[in-house]
């Protein structure tokens, strides 16, 4: 079976938006400055966005606040096309280790990610639909670490659940991952050296 190209996807959705000569309105979820920098100036081209930063798996509160406010600082100094705003979701982390409980010894990448994706995820739609956005999307596909058709398959049913169209992508591909690296170099953004989550930072610091 052939893999779904989801940069020819979004790609081919863009060329859209641009003969329609509109903007969209996007619900962004984003894990963190890092890996919305691209994305915002990619993405704000074509839409009007609204940066959700909601992420209960980060661990801890400080780190969660960190990110939150780096995330805000890039969107007040980017200059994007078309304009951005910013919601922080709120930080309720039993959320977190109650979706992966039993998983706690999973590797990571493995389903206990998946069940963080899949909190975050129904969240950003249940928003994006309360909100009357034309459709969401997530910064995740950035990581070179993280499965984009996983992460696209978990957004469409998300989506599909909530009634909100999911925004296929894979932001790591044309050089996005490394663009996101350069724009973190030039805005001195915080890249954080763990996923999020304590399973995570356990294995990235022994």
């Amino acid at each position: 079976m052939n893999r779904r190209n989801y940069q020819k996807e979004l790609e081919a959705e863009l060329s859209n938006i641009e003969k329609e000569g509109r903007a969209p309105t996007l619900f962004l979820h984003s894990c963190c400055a890092p890996c919305s920098s691209y994305v915002l100036e990619y993405l704000s081209r074509y839409f009007t966005i609204t940066v959700f930063y909601y992420n209960p798996n980060i661990s801890p509160a400080s780190e969660y606040e960190e990110r939150a406010r780096e995330q805000e600082r890039l969107i007040r100094e980017m200059e994007t096309v078309h304009p951005v705003r910013f919601l922080c979701g709120e930080y309720r982390p039993e959320l977190f280790y109650e979706a992966v409980k039993g998983l706690e010894q999973e590797p990571e990448g493995g389903a206990r990610c998946t069940e963080c994706f899949k909190l975050r995820l129904l969240e950003a739609a249940r928003l994006a639909k309360e909100g009357g956005f034309d459709c969401f999307t997530t910064t995740l596909t950035i990581s070179p670490l993280k499965d984009a058709e996983r992460l696209n398959r978990i957004g469409e049913e998300a989506g599909a659940r909530y009634g909100v169209r999911f925004l296929n992508s894979d932001f790591k591909k044309r050089n996005g991952y490394k663009r996101s690296t350069e724009l973190s170099r030039e805005y001195g953004l915080y890249r954080q050296d763990y996923c999020g989550c304590v399973f995570s930072r356990r294995q990235a610091k022994p």
